[in-house]
């Protein structure tokens, strides 16, 4: 039986975010802030919790930030409906949903975990603690936990400013739902550009 493109969309947002948010809890529940397993010499899962937006980035107020997240996945989540109702191309759908998926990971953190974990600072923090959760609602920090130090040596002294301090590539650490959204707006980018486009002007018509 041939899935509709609709439930295909609503199988990987759903699949997506059910592993972001078993991994983000198992790490919550099982490491301390800034804690890590070395996997490979270039793959290190790292605990650390960011109040920002994707890889840490943080430039505005915690709360207005939520509710911005909240109405662009409103706003992602209708387009999402209508590319499907317009029966546009599966692989461009699957981007749209890639970057629903993402988004909406990073909400629940943002909304629930401040209430339902307590802090991470030297423990492990606790599921539904008794004496309440570390920050309130809408006030969570994001779990972010893979880290890829692929190279990591000395600036040269001889160059300018960062001369003898370390260098590491690649630095941030991330999670499942910034990789989803990464992966799908890099995708829509190289190989649906055209049928944004398309799709964006069609919008504003």
């Amino acid at each position: 039986m041939r899935i509709s493109k609709g439930k295909g969309a609503a199988f990987i947002v759903m699949l997506l975010l059910l592993l972001d948010q078993v991994i983000k809890i198992w790490i919550k529940t099982h490491f301390q802030l800034h804690e890590s397993v070395e996997i490979t010499p270039w793959f290190y899962i790292y605990f650390t919790e960011n109040p920002g937006m994707a890889f840490g980035i943080e430039v505005i107020g915690k709360l207005f930030l939520t509710i911005f997240r909240i109405i662009a996945v409103g706003f992602i989540g209708y387009y999402l409906y209508k590319i499907v109702k317009q029966n546009y191309r599966f692989g461009f759908i699957a981007c749209v949903a890639l970057v629903l998926a993402g988004a909406v990971g990073n909400i629940i953190d943002s909304i629930f975990y401040g209430v339902i974990f307590d802090h991470s600072y030297g423990q492990v923090a606790t599921f539904m603690p008794e004496g309440g959760g570390y920050a309130p609602w809408f006030h969570g920090k994001v779990v972010d936990m893979f880290y890829f130090p692929l190279i990591q040596t000395t600036w040269p002294d001889w160059v300018p400013i960062y001369g003898g301090q370390e260098f590491i590539f690649f630095r941030p650490i991330f999670n499942l739902a910034d990789s989803a959204i990464c992966v799908g707006v890099f995708a829509l980018l190289l190989f649906y550009r055209h049928t944004l486009t398309k799709s964006l002007s069609k919008e504003e018509d």
